[in-house]
């Protein structure tokens, strides 16, 4: 069975997803979309093929979740309330940044965080 959302809400300053196999993901919003995987966010790959990353700032508008549609029977696009609204999240990498997302929180939780840049608020 592909897995796909049932149910879809934003919880505070999370994105809760009850998925058609009956698990749950819980991914904050900051997160979430910092971690958008449009070219405008993420980049895109030049003729060489590498990848240029663009500088990206964001705002608390940023951050704020307005709404979002599912795309086809693969992907989630939310829109927030600076205007962006580029980003296709694909289901198997909404599931790939639940398990990133649990590893920050493990991470500062034990302070093990090894210099790296955790992207939970």
């Amino acid at each position: 069975m592909r897995t796909s959302p049932a149910n879809i809400q934003a919880i505070g300053d999370q994105l809760a997803i009850k998925w058609n196999d009956g698990t749950e993901t819980f991914l904050p919003l900051e997160f979430l979309r910092k971690a958008c995987p449009c070219a405008a966010c993420g980049g895109e790959p030049d003729v060489l093929g590498r990848v240029v990353r663009p500088h990206v700032t964001h705002t608390p508008a940023s951050f704020r979740l307005k709404g979002w549609q599912l795309v086809g029977s693969y992907a989630l696009q939310p829109s927030w309330e600076d205007g962006h609204a580029t980003g296709l999240y694909t289901f198997p990498y909404l599931k790939q940044l639940e398990s990133e997302a649990a590893a920050a929180n493990r991470a500062l939780a034990t302070g093990h965080t090894h210099g790296k840049i955790i992207l939970i608020p």
